[in-house]
């Protein structure tokens, strides 16, 4: 989890491949009229959001009943979105890819092909809420050093 430009995609797509797992992107579940709006630069509200994480949701629990692990790159940038991912479930991993504006905006210009921009992350960092209870990781490192620290601290 983490804003818009810190590497949840990269790091996810990394530690799927390390694990020798499935890896699905949040991304990949907005309704057409969510990616337009961020496209333009609009910031999602919560009713925005609700089917977005609805969708996730059904992802993680048809993953849990089939007994597979899967690694899923989503923003959940609220604790109630977190929540309702989450539920009570202790076998899932939260991973908080943390960094600071500058160096996410930066990482921002420097990528092609996403609907999100730099307009939209100062909202992203006014809406986040840090989640107390996830493995916090410094994005400054390497992908590899990421993930090294990931698996890791999940041994």
């Amino acid at each position: 989890m983490g804003v818009i430009g810190a590497g949840k995609t990269t790091i996810g797509r990394l530690l799927a491949k390390r694990l020798g797992i499935e890896f699905r992107d949040a991304d990949d579940y907005h309704t057409e009229c969510n990616i337009k709006k961020m496209r333009d630069g609009i910031p999602l509200t919560d009713e925005d959001r609700k089917p977005w994480i609805f969708a996730i949701r059904s992802v993680i629990d048809a993953q849990l009943a089939l007994g597979k692990d899967c690694v899923i790159a989503c923003s959940a940038l609220k604790d109630k979105y977190r929540k309702t991912l989450i539920q009570e479930r202790k076998e899932i991993i939260l991973v908080y890819l943390k960094g600071d504006i500058d160096i996410i905006r930066e990482r921002i210009k420097s990528r092609t092909g996403h609907f999100a921009s730099t307009a939209l992350l100062e909202n992203q960092f006014e809406v986040l809420e840090e989640p107390e209870n996830a493995l916090v990781v410094d994005i400054r490192k390497t992908p590899d050093e990421i993930v090294d620290e990931i698996l890791k601290i999940t041994e």
